[in-house]
Protein backbone atom coordinates (compact mmCIF):
# COMPACT_ATOMS: atom_id res chain seq x y z
CA UNK A 1 0.00 0.00 0.00
CA UNK A 2 3.29 2.48 0.39
CA UNK A 3 3.97 1.95 -3.52
CA UNK A 4 0.61 3.36 -4.11
CA UNK A 5 1.00 6.34 -1.61
CA UNK A 6 4.22 7.28 -3.04
CA UNK A 7 2.04 7.28 -6.53
CA UNK A 8 -0.11 9.19 -5.39
CA UNK A 9 2.93 11.86 -4.61
CA UNK A 10 3.96 11.68 -7.67
CA UNK A 11 0.81 12.52 -9.57
CA UNK A 12 0.00 15.30 -7.25
CA UNK A 13 3.40 17.28 -8.22
CA UNK A 14 2.77 16.36 -11.78
CA UNK A 15 -0.83 17.80 -12.28
CA UNK A 16 -1.70 20.36 -9.24
CA UNK A 17 -0.33 23.18 -11.26
CA UNK A 18 -1.50 22.48 -14.63
CA UNK A 19 -4.07 24.54 -16.42
CA UNK A 20 -6.34 23.80 -18.88
CA UNK A 21 -7.91 24.92 -22.12
CA UNK A 22 -8.20 22.92 -25.15
CA UNK A 23 -8.78 23.57 -28.56
CA UNK A 24 -10.48 21.48 -30.61
CA UNK A 25 -10.24 21.38 -34.73
CA UNK A 26 -11.97 19.18 -37.32
CA UNK A 27 -11.85 18.88 -41.44
CA UNK A 28 -14.95 16.83 -42.21
CA UNK A 29 -15.36 15.96 -46.42
CA UNK A 30 -18.05 14.12 -47.77
CA UNK A 31 -17.94 13.54 -51.73
CA UNK A 32 -20.93 11.61 -53.61
CA UNK A 33 -21.79 13.31 -56.50
CA UNK A 34 -19.04 11.90 -58.79
CA UNK A 35 -19.20 13.27 -62.18
CA UNK A 36 -17.18 10.80 -64.26
CA UNK A 37 -18.17 7.59 -61.70
CA UNK A 38 -20.90 5.93 -60.05
CA UNK A 39 -21.96 8.11 -57.65
CA UNK A 40 -21.79 7.13 -53.86
CA UNK A 41 -25.05 7.17 -52.02
CA UNK A 42 -23.78 7.81 -48.35
CA UNK A 43 -20.70 9.93 -48.08
CA UNK A 44 -22.79 13.49 -48.14
CA UNK A 45 -25.01 11.65 -45.07
CA UNK A 46 -21.67 10.79 -43.41
CA UNK A 47 -19.88 14.19 -43.48
CA UNK A 48 -23.26 16.02 -42.71
CA UNK A 49 -24.10 13.46 -39.59
CA UNK A 50 -19.76 13.29 -38.48
CA UNK A 51 -20.72 17.64 -38.61
CA UNK A 52 -22.96 17.60 -36.04
CA UNK A 53 -21.38 14.83 -34.25
CA UNK A 54 -18.04 16.71 -34.05
CA UNK A 55 -19.91 19.93 -33.08
CA UNK A 56 -21.52 17.95 -29.96
CA UNK A 57 -18.22 17.07 -28.85
CA UNK A 58 -16.97 20.46 -29.24
CA UNK A 59 -15.07 20.64 -32.39
CA UNK A 60 -14.72 23.46 -34.37
CA UNK A 61 -15.47 22.08 -37.49
CA UNK A 62 -14.41 23.07 -41.34
CA UNK A 63 -16.89 21.15 -43.64
CA UNK A 64 -17.50 20.89 -47.76
CA UNK A 65 -19.10 18.20 -49.60
CA UNK A 66 -18.92 17.25 -53.04
CA UNK A 67 -15.82 18.84 -54.06
CA UNK A 68 -14.01 19.85 -56.95
CA UNK A 69 -10.27 19.80 -56.64
CA UNK A 70 -10.31 23.29 -55.96
CA UNK A 71 -12.99 22.99 -53.49
CA UNK A 72 -11.12 20.48 -51.72
CA UNK A 73 -7.54 22.29 -51.71
CA UNK A 74 -9.30 25.77 -50.58
CA UNK A 75 -11.28 23.26 -47.71
CA UNK A 76 -7.88 21.50 -46.78
CA UNK A 77 -5.88 25.65 -46.27
CA UNK A 78 -8.88 26.73 -44.59
CA UNK A 79 -8.41 23.57 -41.63
CA UNK A 80 -4.80 23.83 -41.87
CA UNK A 81 -4.64 27.64 -41.16
CA UNK A 82 -6.76 26.70 -38.08
CA UNK A 83 -4.68 24.19 -36.41
CA UNK A 84 -2.67 26.75 -34.62
CA UNK A 85 -2.75 26.66 -31.21
CA UNK A 86 -4.94 23.41 -31.66
CA UNK A 87 -4.65 20.74 -28.65
CA UNK A 88 -6.62 18.29 -30.69
CA UNK A 89 -7.35 17.47 -34.41
CA UNK A 90 -9.48 15.14 -36.09
CA UNK A 91 -9.69 14.68 -40.18
CA UNK A 92 -13.18 12.53 -41.23
CA UNK A 93 -12.90 11.60 -44.82
CA UNK A 94 -15.73 9.67 -47.10
CA UNK A 95 -15.64 9.14 -50.49
CA UNK A 96 -13.41 7.46 -52.99
CA UNK A 97 -9.64 6.92 -52.48
CA UNK A 98 -7.07 4.49 -54.28
CA UNK A 99 -3.46 3.98 -53.25
CA UNK A 100 -0.93 3.57 -56.16
CA UNK A 101 2.80 2.66 -55.08
CA UNK A 102 1.97 2.86 -51.50
CA UNK A 103 0.55 6.18 -51.48
CA UNK A 104 -3.56 7.52 -50.77
CA UNK A 105 -5.52 10.07 -52.55
CA UNK A 106 -8.43 11.34 -52.05
CA UNK A 107 -10.41 11.62 -55.04
CA UNK A 108 -12.08 14.75 -55.91
CA UNK A 109 -15.59 14.46 -57.76
CA UNK A 110 -14.90 16.20 -61.16
CA UNK A 111 -11.57 13.96 -60.91
CA UNK A 112 -11.23 11.58 -64.22
CA UNK A 113 -7.99 9.68 -63.85
CA UNK A 114 -7.90 8.12 -67.54
CA UNK A 115 -3.80 7.57 -66.37
CA UNK A 116 -0.92 7.62 -64.17
CA UNK A 117 -0.05 11.01 -64.95
CA UNK A 118 -3.71 12.74 -63.77
CA UNK A 119 -3.30 11.88 -60.34
CA UNK A 120 -0.99 14.96 -59.67
CA UNK A 121 -3.23 17.22 -60.75
CA UNK A 122 -6.57 15.34 -60.19
CA UNK A 123 -6.18 13.68 -57.06
CA UNK A 124 -5.54 15.17 -53.45
CA UNK A 125 -2.23 13.42 -51.34
CA UNK A 126 -3.82 12.29 -47.63
CA UNK A 127 -0.86 12.83 -46.67
CA UNK A 128 -0.40 16.26 -47.38
CA UNK A 129 -3.38 16.95 -44.81
CA UNK A 130 -1.97 14.26 -41.93
CA UNK A 131 1.60 15.76 -42.11
CA UNK A 132 0.46 19.37 -41.20
CA UNK A 133 -1.92 18.06 -38.52
CA UNK A 134 1.16 16.29 -37.06
CA UNK A 135 3.55 19.09 -37.09
CA UNK A 136 0.95 21.48 -35.59
CA UNK A 137 -0.63 19.38 -33.34
CA UNK A 138 0.10 17.06 -30.50
CA UNK A 139 -3.23 15.09 -30.63
CA UNK A 140 -4.72 14.40 -33.88
CA UNK A 141 -7.66 11.78 -34.59
CA UNK A 142 -8.05 10.61 -38.23
CA UNK A 143 -11.11 8.26 -39.75
CA UNK A 144 -10.73 7.50 -43.27
CA UNK A 145 -14.16 5.87 -44.45
CA UNK A 146 -12.44 6.01 -48.34
CA UNK A 147 -12.08 2.20 -48.96
CA UNK A 148 -14.82 1.89 -51.22
CA UNK A 149 -14.88 -0.47 -54.44
CA UNK A 150 -13.09 1.97 -56.50
CA UNK A 151 -13.93 2.39 -60.69
CA UNK A 152 -10.48 4.48 -60.63
CA UNK A 153 -8.49 1.84 -59.47
CA UNK A 154 -9.41 -0.12 -62.61
CA UNK A 155 -9.00 2.50 -65.10
CA UNK A 156 -5.51 3.54 -63.79
CA UNK A 157 -4.35 0.28 -63.73
CA UNK A 158 -5.44 -0.31 -67.54
CA UNK A 159 -3.42 2.60 -68.59
CA UNK A 160 -0.06 2.01 -67.01
CA UNK A 161 0.34 -1.21 -68.74
CA UNK A 162 3.09 -3.45 -66.54
CA UNK A 163 3.04 -0.54 -63.58
CA UNK A 164 -0.91 -2.00 -63.33
CA UNK A 165 0.17 -4.01 -59.95
CA UNK A 166 1.30 -0.68 -58.26
CA UNK A 167 -2.73 0.18 -58.37
CA UNK A 168 -4.09 -1.79 -55.52
CA UNK A 169 -7.92 -2.00 -53.80
CA UNK A 170 -8.85 -0.19 -50.91
CA UNK A 171 -6.16 1.94 -49.13
CA UNK A 172 -2.56 1.73 -47.87
CA UNK A 173 -1.35 1.58 -44.26
CA UNK A 174 -0.30 4.51 -42.91
CA UNK A 175 2.25 5.52 -40.79
CA UNK A 176 1.24 8.01 -37.77
CA UNK A 177 3.64 10.26 -35.87
CA UNK A 178 3.60 9.91 -32.18
CA UNK A 179 0.17 11.68 -30.85
CA UNK A 180 -1.80 10.35 -33.56
CA UNK A 181 -4.54 7.64 -34.47
CA UNK A 182 -5.50 6.42 -37.69
CA UNK A 183 -8.75 4.39 -38.09
CA UNK A 184 -9.74 2.63 -41.63
CA UNK A 185 -12.94 1.21 -42.25
CA UNK A 186 -11.69 -1.71 -42.85
CA UNK A 187 -8.11 -3.27 -43.26
CA UNK A 188 -5.51 -1.56 -45.71
CA UNK A 189 -6.00 -2.70 -49.17
CA UNK A 190 -9.28 -3.92 -48.87
CA UNK A 191 -12.43 -2.71 -50.01
CA UNK A 192 -15.62 -1.69 -47.58
CA UNK A 193 -19.50 -0.79 -48.10
CA UNK A 194 -21.00 1.57 -48.94
CA UNK A 195 -24.29 0.74 -46.88
CA UNK A 196 -27.58 0.14 -47.96
CA UNK A 197 -29.24 3.12 -45.67
CA UNK A 198 -28.45 6.81 -44.76
CA UNK A 199 -24.46 6.27 -43.68
CA UNK A 200 -22.16 3.75 -44.39
CA UNK A 201 -21.60 1.12 -41.45
CA UNK A 202 -18.36 2.63 -40.39
CA UNK A 203 -19.77 6.03 -39.92
CA UNK A 204 -23.16 4.39 -38.35
CA UNK A 205 -21.04 2.89 -35.99
CA UNK A 206 -18.81 5.93 -35.55
CA UNK A 207 -21.77 8.36 -34.82
CA UNK A 208 -23.52 5.97 -32.28
CA UNK A 209 -20.06 5.54 -30.65
CA UNK A 210 -18.15 8.50 -30.49
CA UNK A 211 -17.43 10.70 -27.42
CA UNK A 212 -19.24 7.32 -25.25
CA UNK A 213 -18.81 9.19 -21.99
CA UNK A 214 -16.08 8.68 -19.70
CA UNK A 215 -14.72 6.18 -22.42
CA UNK A 216 -11.21 6.57 -24.23
CA UNK A 217 -11.40 6.76 -27.46
CA UNK A 218 -9.27 3.43 -28.29
CA UNK A 219 -12.80 1.21 -26.23
CA UNK A 220 -14.98 3.48 -28.33
CA UNK A 221 -13.41 2.13 -31.89
CA UNK A 222 -13.79 -1.61 -29.90
CA UNK A 223 -17.31 -0.84 -30.12
CA UNK A 224 -17.34 0.42 -33.31
CA UNK A 225 -15.80 -2.76 -34.55
CA UNK A 226 -18.16 -4.55 -32.98
CA UNK A 227 -20.80 -2.81 -34.45
CA UNK A 228 -19.50 -3.21 -38.34
CA UNK A 229 -18.48 -6.55 -38.23
CA UNK A 230 -22.58 -7.37 -36.95
CA UNK A 231 -23.46 -5.22 -40.14
CA UNK A 232 -21.70 -6.77 -42.72
CA UNK A 233 -21.52 -10.13 -40.82
CA UNK A 234 -17.59 -10.29 -40.73
CA UNK A 235 -16.84 -9.22 -44.08
CA UNK A 236 -15.46 -5.88 -43.18
CA UNK A 237 -13.39 -5.28 -40.04
CA UNK A 238 -12.32 -1.70 -39.24
CA UNK A 239 -8.83 -1.23 -38.57
CA UNK A 240 -6.78 1.58 -37.03
CA UNK A 241 -2.95 2.38 -36.54
CA UNK A 242 -1.92 4.15 -33.27
CA UNK A 243 0.58 5.83 -31.39
CA UNK A 244 -1.17 7.71 -28.69
CA UNK A 245 0.51 8.05 -25.62
CA UNK A 246 -2.14 8.32 -23.47
CA UNK A 247 -6.08 8.22 -22.82
CA UNK A 248 -7.85 10.81 -25.26
CA UNK A 249 -11.51 10.98 -23.70
CA UNK A 250 -13.78 13.00 -26.09
CA UNK A 251 -16.39 13.34 -23.61
CA UNK A 252 -15.39 13.34 -19.84
CA UNK A 253 -17.74 12.07 -16.88
CA UNK A 254 -18.61 15.14 -15.04
CA UNK A 255 -16.24 14.63 -12.18
CA UNK A 256 -13.48 13.99 -15.02
CA UNK A 257 -11.32 17.58 -14.87
CA UNK A 258 -11.65 19.74 -18.48
CA UNK A 259 -7.52 19.46 -19.18
CA UNK A 260 -8.48 15.55 -20.53
CA UNK A 261 -10.91 17.03 -23.05
CA UNK A 262 -12.97 20.12 -22.27
CA UNK A 263 -14.45 22.19 -25.01
CA UNK A 264 -13.76 25.20 -23.75
CA UNK A 265 -11.24 26.90 -21.19
CA UNK A 266 -11.98 26.24 -17.49
CA UNK A 267 -9.93 25.95 -14.22
CA UNK A 268 -9.39 22.54 -12.80
CA UNK A 269 -9.84 21.61 -9.18
CA UNK A 270 -5.84 19.81 -8.53
CA UNK A 271 -7.34 17.64 -6.08
CA UNK A 272 -9.75 16.29 -8.82
CA UNK A 273 -7.08 16.23 -11.42
CA UNK A 274 -5.67 13.71 -8.62
CA UNK A 275 -7.92 11.85 -8.20
CA UNK A 276 -8.63 11.38 -12.12
CA UNK A 277 -5.05 10.67 -12.86
CA UNK A 278 -3.97 8.61 -10.26
CA UNK A 279 -7.40 6.09 -11.15
CA UNK A 280 -6.26 6.23 -14.98
CA UNK A 281 -3.18 4.57 -13.72
CA UNK A 282 -4.43 2.00 -11.17
CA UNK A 283 -8.05 0.94 -13.05
CA UNK A 284 -6.38 -2.13 -15.07
CA UNK A 285 -4.47 -3.29 -11.97
CA UNK A 286 -5.03 -6.61 -10.13
CA UNK A 287 -3.64 -5.73 -6.84
CA UNK A 288 -6.64 -4.87 -4.83
CA UNK A 289 -4.05 -2.90 -2.62
CA UNK A 290 -4.21 0.02 -5.21
CA UNK A 291 -7.79 0.32 -4.94
CA UNK A 292 -7.91 0.24 -1.06
CA UNK A 293 -5.65 3.13 -1.46
CA UNK A 294 -7.98 5.06 -3.76
CA UNK A 295 -10.56 4.23 -1.08
CA UNK A 296 -8.32 5.37 1.76
CA UNK A 297 -7.56 8.71 -0.30
CA UNK A 298 -10.95 9.41 -1.68
CA UNK A 299 -13.57 7.45 0.20
CA UNK A 300 -16.04 9.80 -1.37
CA UNK A 301 -14.76 9.47 -5.07
CA UNK A 302 -16.19 9.36 -8.11
CA UNK A 303 -14.97 6.15 -8.78
CA UNK A 304 -15.45 4.62 -5.10
CA UNK A 305 -18.38 2.54 -6.01
CA UNK A 306 -15.89 0.79 -8.94
CA UNK A 307 -13.05 0.56 -6.79
CA UNK A 308 -15.00 -1.26 -4.10
CA UNK A 309 -16.67 -3.80 -7.16
CA UNK A 310 -12.67 -4.25 -8.25
CA UNK A 311 -12.02 -5.82 -4.98
CA UNK A 312 -14.32 -7.46 -4.72
CA UNK A 313 -13.97 -9.15 -8.57
CA UNK A 314 -10.57 -9.50 -7.73
CA UNK A 315 -11.47 -11.55 -4.25
CA UNK A 316 -13.85 -13.73 -6.20
CA UNK A 317 -10.77 -14.41 -8.88
CA UNK A 318 -8.24 -15.43 -6.69
CA UNK A 319 -10.73 -17.27 -4.63
CA UNK A 320 -12.08 -19.60 -8.14
CA UNK A 321 -8.62 -19.73 -9.05
CA UNK A 322 -7.96 -21.57 -5.53
CA UNK A 323 -10.33 -23.54 -6.26
CA UNK A 324 -9.69 -24.75 -9.25
CA UNK A 325 -6.03 -25.44 -8.60
CA UNK A 326 -6.96 -27.36 -5.15
CA UNK A 327 -10.07 -29.28 -6.62
CA UNK A 328 -9.55 -33.69 -6.77
CA UNK A 329 -9.56 -34.89 -10.26
CA UNK A 330 -13.21 -36.17 -10.45
CA UNK A 331 -14.50 -38.08 -13.62
CA UNK A 332 -16.05 -35.02 -14.68
CA UNK A 333 -12.74 -33.17 -14.76
CA UNK A 334 -11.11 -36.54 -16.28
CA UNK A 335 -13.38 -36.40 -19.26
CA UNK A 336 -12.60 -32.93 -19.84
CA UNK A 337 -8.63 -33.66 -19.89
CA UNK A 338 -9.20 -36.13 -22.50
CA UNK A 339 -11.45 -33.77 -24.23
CA UNK A 340 -8.36 -31.97 -24.42
CA UNK A 341 -6.54 -34.32 -26.73
CA UNK A 342 -3.57 -32.99 -26.35
CA UNK A 343 -4.04 -29.11 -25.64
CA UNK A 344 -1.51 -27.45 -23.69
CA UNK A 345 -3.60 -25.89 -20.69
CA UNK A 346 -0.73 -23.97 -18.48
CA UNK A 347 -0.93 -20.74 -17.01
CA UNK A 348 -0.65 -17.84 -18.35
CA UNK A 349 2.59 -15.97 -17.86
CA UNK A 350 2.14 -12.72 -19.13
CA UNK A 351 -1.42 -11.96 -19.78
CA UNK A 352 -2.25 -9.14 -22.00
CA UNK A 353 -3.24 -5.54 -20.07
CA UNK A 354 -6.56 -5.86 -21.56
CA UNK A 355 -7.34 -9.59 -19.90
CA UNK A 356 -6.27 -8.30 -16.63
CA UNK A 357 -8.66 -5.84 -16.85
CA UNK A 358 -12.10 -7.06 -13.93
CA UNK A 359 -15.16 -6.53 -15.28
CA UNK A 360 -17.71 -6.93 -11.97
CA UNK A 361 -19.79 -9.52 -11.80
CA UNK A 362 -22.41 -10.29 -9.52
CA UNK A 363 -22.22 -14.58 -9.14
CA UNK A 364 -20.84 -17.22 -10.79
CA UNK A 365 -23.60 -17.73 -13.17
CA UNK A 366 -23.78 -14.24 -14.49
CA UNK A 367 -19.55 -14.75 -14.94
CA UNK A 368 -20.47 -17.86 -17.09
CA UNK A 369 -23.43 -16.74 -19.09
CA UNK A 370 -21.42 -13.22 -20.12
CA UNK A 371 -18.64 -16.32 -20.99
CA UNK A 372 -20.88 -18.23 -22.90
CA UNK A 373 -22.16 -15.43 -25.14
CA UNK A 374 -18.97 -14.19 -26.20
CA UNK A 375 -18.04 -18.03 -27.00
CA UNK A 376 -21.12 -18.25 -29.12
CA UNK A 377 -20.37 -14.83 -30.91
CA UNK A 378 -16.92 -15.93 -32.26
CA UNK A 379 -18.54 -19.02 -33.26
CA UNK A 380 -17.18 -21.35 -30.71
CA UNK A 381 -20.34 -22.48 -28.91
CA UNK A 382 -23.41 -23.31 -30.03
CA UNK A 383 -26.69 -22.69 -28.29
CA UNK A 384 -27.99 -20.95 -26.00
CA UNK A 385 -26.40 -18.82 -22.95
CA UNK A 386 -27.59 -20.14 -19.70
CA UNK A 387 -25.05 -19.38 -17.37
CA UNK A 388 -24.26 -23.13 -16.54
CA UNK A 389 -20.45 -23.93 -16.99
CA UNK A 390 -20.60 -27.55 -18.17
CA UNK A 391 -18.69 -30.25 -20.92
CA UNK A 392 -20.38 -28.21 -23.80
CA UNK A 393 -18.61 -24.28 -22.55
CA UNK A 394 -15.25 -26.06 -21.23
CA UNK A 395 -14.80 -27.72 -24.98
CA UNK A 396 -16.17 -24.64 -26.66
CA UNK A 397 -13.47 -22.69 -24.15
CA UNK A 398 -10.60 -25.23 -25.22
CA UNK A 399 -11.33 -24.81 -29.01
CA UNK A 400 -11.08 -20.61 -28.42
CA UNK A 401 -7.67 -21.82 -26.76
CA UNK A 402 -6.26 -24.25 -29.16
CA UNK A 403 -6.92 -21.85 -32.62
CA UNK A 404 -5.58 -18.37 -30.74
CA UNK A 405 -2.48 -20.10 -29.45
CA UNK A 406 -3.96 -19.00 -25.97
CA UNK A 407 -2.72 -20.69 -22.33
CA UNK A 408 -5.43 -20.93 -20.17
CA UNK A 409 -4.96 -21.77 -15.83
CA UNK A 410 -8.20 -23.36 -16.15
CA UNK A 411 -11.48 -24.22 -18.28
CA UNK A 412 -13.42 -22.41 -16.03
CA UNK A 413 -15.10 -18.18 -16.61
CA UNK A 414 -13.11 -16.16 -15.24
CA UNK A 415 -13.55 -12.25 -15.31
CA UNK A 416 -9.94 -11.65 -17.41
CA UNK A 417 -11.43 -14.42 -19.96
CA UNK A 418 -14.35 -12.64 -19.92
CA UNK A 419 -12.38 -9.24 -21.31
CA UNK A 420 -9.91 -11.09 -23.47
CA UNK A 421 -13.00 -12.54 -24.98
CA UNK A 422 -14.47 -9.18 -25.94
CA UNK A 423 -11.58 -7.82 -27.49
CA UNK A 424 -11.78 -10.64 -30.08
CA UNK A 425 -13.13 -8.52 -33.22
CA UNK A 426 -14.61 -11.58 -35.11
CA UNK A 427 -15.51 -15.39 -35.71
CA UNK A 428 -12.24 -17.90 -35.13
CA UNK A 429 -14.01 -21.00 -34.93
CA UNK A 430 -15.43 -21.87 -38.27
CA UNK A 431 -19.07 -22.26 -38.56
CA UNK A 432 -20.46 -25.87 -39.75
CA UNK A 433 -24.41 -26.38 -40.89
CA UNK A 434 -26.63 -29.79 -40.41
CA UNK A 435 -27.87 -31.59 -43.34
CA UNK A 436 -29.80 -29.21 -45.83
CA UNK A 437 -28.41 -26.05 -44.75
CA UNK A 438 -25.74 -23.87 -46.22
CA UNK A 439 -23.26 -21.06 -44.55
CA UNK A 440 -23.99 -17.61 -45.83
CA UNK A 441 -22.05 -15.70 -43.80
CA UNK A 442 -22.29 -15.97 -40.23
CA UNK A 443 -25.73 -17.75 -40.43
CA UNK A 444 -26.51 -21.48 -41.64
CA UNK A 445 -29.29 -20.96 -44.01
CA UNK A 446 -31.56 -23.67 -46.01
CA UNK A 447 -30.00 -24.49 -48.93
CA UNK A 448 -32.36 -23.32 -52.42
CA UNK A 449 -32.07 -24.87 -56.15
CA UNK A 450 -34.06 -21.75 -57.42
CA UNK A 451 -32.16 -18.34 -58.79
CA UNK A 452 -31.98 -16.87 -54.68
CA UNK A 453 -29.41 -19.33 -53.81
CA UNK A 454 -26.97 -16.91 -55.93
CA UNK A 455 -28.18 -14.08 -54.41
CA UNK A 456 -25.12 -12.13 -52.55
CA UNK A 457 -22.28 -10.17 -53.63
CA UNK A 458 -19.62 -11.93 -55.16
CA UNK A 459 -15.55 -11.03 -55.81
CA UNK A 460 -14.66 -11.30 -59.79
CA UNK A 461 -11.33 -11.63 -61.01
CA UNK A 462 -9.47 -11.73 -64.85
CA UNK A 463 -6.58 -13.37 -65.43
CA UNK A 464 -5.28 -12.77 -69.09
CA UNK A 465 -3.80 -16.00 -70.72
CA UNK A 466 -3.03 -13.98 -74.00
CA UNK A 467 -2.08 -10.50 -74.52
CA UNK A 468 -4.29 -7.79 -72.77
CA UNK A 469 -1.31 -4.79 -72.96
CA UNK A 470 -1.70 -3.22 -69.80
CA UNK A 471 -2.74 -5.33 -67.22
CA UNK A 472 -2.27 -9.07 -66.31
CA UNK A 473 -4.87 -9.39 -63.81
CA UNK A 474 -8.30 -7.11 -62.57
CA UNK A 475 -10.37 -7.08 -60.26
CA UNK A 476 -13.83 -6.09 -58.82
CA UNK A 477 -17.41 -6.93 -57.41
CA UNK A 478 -20.57 -7.78 -58.57
CA UNK A 479 -23.69 -8.19 -57.44
CA UNK A 480 -26.34 -10.80 -57.75
CA UNK A 481 -29.88 -10.53 -57.39
CA UNK A 482 -32.60 -13.12 -58.78
CA UNK A 483 -30.90 -14.00 -61.87
CA UNK A 484 -29.81 -10.33 -62.50
CA UNK A 485 -26.16 -8.92 -62.67
CA UNK A 486 -24.55 -5.72 -61.84
CA UNK A 487 -22.04 -3.45 -60.57
CA UNK A 488 -20.50 0.09 -59.87
CA UNK A 489 -17.50 -1.66 -62.38
CA UNK A 490 -20.10 -1.41 -65.61
CA UNK A 491 -20.58 -5.55 -65.80
CA UNK A 492 -24.31 -6.63 -66.61
CA UNK A 493 -25.40 -9.91 -67.28
CA UNK A 494 -27.71 -12.76 -66.01
CA UNK A 495 -27.44 -16.62 -64.27
CA UNK A 496 -29.35 -19.33 -64.86
CA UNK A 497 -31.15 -21.94 -62.09
CA UNK A 498 -28.02 -24.59 -63.60
CA UNK A 499 -25.72 -21.56 -62.27
CA UNK A 500 -24.08 -20.49 -65.91
CA UNK A 501 -23.00 -17.21 -65.52
CA UNK A 502 -22.93 -14.80 -68.87
CA UNK A 503 -21.62 -11.16 -68.65
CA UNK A 504 -20.65 -8.17 -70.46
CA UNK A 505 -18.49 -5.15 -69.96
CA UNK A 506 -18.12 -2.45 -72.50
CA UNK A 507 -15.57 0.47 -71.85
CA UNK A 508 -13.93 3.23 -74.31
CA UNK A 509 -9.82 2.53 -75.01
CA UNK A 510 -8.31 5.61 -76.38
CA UNK A 511 -11.23 6.52 -78.23
CA UNK A 512 -12.56 3.07 -79.31
CA UNK A 513 -15.19 1.20 -78.29
CA UNK A 514 -14.68 -2.28 -77.05
CA UNK A 515 -16.19 -4.59 -73.83
CA UNK A 516 -15.72 -7.90 -72.34
CA UNK A 517 -17.51 -11.00 -72.94
CA UNK A 518 -17.76 -13.50 -69.64
CA UNK A 519 -19.19 -16.97 -69.24
CA UNK A 520 -19.10 -19.63 -66.78
CA UNK A 521 -20.32 -21.43 -64.17
CA UNK A 522 -20.98 -21.09 -60.77
CA UNK A 523 -21.22 -24.41 -57.87
CA UNK A 524 -21.90 -23.36 -54.02
CA UNK A 525 -19.51 -20.77 -53.37
CA UNK A 526 -17.07 -20.40 -56.65
CA UNK A 527 -17.76 -19.86 -60.21
CA UNK A 528 -14.98 -20.86 -63.31
CA UNK A 529 -15.18 -19.51 -66.59
CA UNK A 530 -13.48 -17.41 -69.37
CA UNK A 531 -13.65 -14.31 -70.85
CA UNK A 532 -12.78 -12.58 -74.17
CA UNK A 533 -12.18 -9.38 -75.68
CA UNK A 534 -14.52 -7.55 -78.36
CA UNK A 535 -14.22 -4.10 -80.54
CA UNK A 536 -11.06 -2.04 -78.85
CA UNK A 537 -10.12 -5.26 -76.20
CA UNK A 538 -9.93 -8.02 -79.85
CA UNK A 539 -7.54 -10.23 -79.02
CA UNK A 540 -7.50 -10.06 -74.91
CA UNK A 541 -8.88 -13.65 -73.37
CA UNK A 542 -8.53 -15.52 -69.82
CA UNK A 543 -10.15 -16.85 -67.58
CA UNK A 544 -12.34 -15.66 -64.44
CA UNK A 545 -12.45 -16.95 -61.01
CA UNK A 546 -15.44 -15.96 -59.05
CA UNK A 547 -16.24 -15.96 -54.50
CA UNK A 548 -19.06 -15.26 -52.85
CA UNK A 549 -18.38 -12.51 -49.91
Amino acid sequence: MRSAFILLVLLFAAVSGRAVAEKRVALVIGNSAYQHAVQLANPKNDSSDMNAKLESLGFEVVSGQDLDLAGMRRTVREFLEKLDGADMALFFYAGHGLQVNGNNYMVPVDAQLSSYNDLDFEALPMDLVLSAMERSTKVNLIFLDACRDNPFAEKLSRSMGTRSGSVSRGLAKLGSGVGSLIAFATQPGNVAMDGAGRNSPFTTALVAHLGTPGQDITRDLIDVRRDVLAATEGKQVPWENSSLTGEVVLKPLATQPKAISAPTPQSTSPDNAIELAYWATIKDSTDKSFFEAYLQQFPGGAFAALARLKIDAIDKRIETERQVTHLPETEGATKATDDAKGTEVASLEHPDPLAQSLAPTTDHSELARATQTELSRIGCLGGQADGKWGAASRKALQEYAGRQGVKLASLEPTAGLLERLRAVGTRICPLTCEDGMKVQGNHCVPQTSGLSAFNGTWKLVRRATTNCGDWRELSTFVVINDGRISSSSGFTGSISSSGAVNMKQPFVYKGRTGGNTLNGVIKGNNGTGKFRGTGAGSGCSGKIIMERM
